[in-house]
């Protein structure tokens, strides 16, 4: 579904070039996941104010929240005094020039921009990535999960190969959303899942598994090696610095352990051994790695 309706303030006093036409947002996360809004020449208003060009009925947004002016050719947003301020690739804005492949946070929606001559394309291959990434995270969705997972246990089984599965658990998750807000829940899942898929080689799989829960699959891994692993992420994640809006977070996790013995039948029971480990860690003590 295609918003092309576009209201321009008089008093903007905007000098317009003649439009391409090749600039548009598309929600990743929260609201119409895919929708895509065209923008045209001029002001675009975003906010939860009936008369904004895009609405977003979401208690994070202000009623007048951002703007986006399309001018010569470049195309700019920029807050408008909100209340959980505007945001573009995690970085709080005033106003700034946006590039293609940019992500744009209002409130705890997300929208990706993108321009240029190939921007329909671009469009059709963001809507097949939302199929198989988090639109929060970026990282793999439970869906491409299942399948990855299914693909390397049938190896398994087929070739008495090795593969390991680590379930990981932010600890204490609830309590951050409640103390400091969904928009600092938001950020420590994104910034979690760039600490972890960083260090992951390009034969495995880092996945969220479903709200602060993730997942990561390991071909070829023996128990020894995903033990190992799982204390380099939770090291990894305990000493990392997770700051929103001048606040440090502290953020630990709890990891469960699991390797493919030829008892197991089906995927899902690698993913059940991980997580009685993973249960096991949280009730003796968190912030550890269990097996």
């Amino acid at each position: 579904m295609t918003d092309t309706t576009t209201r321009v303030s008089l008093s903007d006093k905007l000098i317009l070039p003649e439009h391409s036409g090749r600039e548009c947002l598309v929600v990743l996360y929260g609201g119409s996941i895919g929708k895509k809004h065209d923008l045209a020449p001029g002001v675009t208003t975003i906010g939860r104010d009936p008369l904004a060009t895009i609405v977003l009925d979401a208690d994070s947004v202000s009623r007048t929240h951002a703007r986006l002016e399309v001018i010569a050719g470049e195309t700019w947003v920029a807050d408008l005094g909100s209340t959980n301020g505007t945001f573009v690739n995690d970085r709080p804005v005033e106003r700034e020039l946006l590039k293609s492949g940019d992500l744009v946070k209002v409130g705890d929606i997300i929208f990706k921009f993108l321009a240029g001559h190939n921007v329909e394309a671009a469009y059709h291959e963001e809507i097949y990535r939302m199929t198989i990434r988090d639109g929060l995270t970026s990282v793999a969705n439970v869906r491409y999960l299942n399948e990855f997972l299914e693909r390397e246990f049938a190896r398994s089984r087929r070739h008495g190969r090795e593969l390991a599965v680590v379930l990981l658990d932010i600890d204490h998750f609830k309590k951050i959303n409640d103390t400091l807000g969904h928009l600092t829940g938001d950020y420590v899942l994104r910034e979690l899942a760039r600490v972890v898929e960083s260090r992951v080689r390009r034969d495995e799989l880092f996945a969220r598994y479903g709200g602060e829960e993730f997942c990561l699959v390991l071909p070829e891994t023996s128990n020894e090696g995903a033990t190992s692993y799982a204390e380099i992420i939770r090291k990894a994640i305990e000493d990392h610095r997770f700051l929103f809006d001048g606040t440090d977070v502290p953020v630990t996790v709890s990891c469960g352990v699991a390797t493919f013995t030829p008892e197991m039948s089906r995927p899902v029971d690698i993913i059940r051994a991980a997580d009685e480990a993973l249960y096991r860690a949280k009730r003796s003590g968190r912030n550890r790695v269990e097996v």
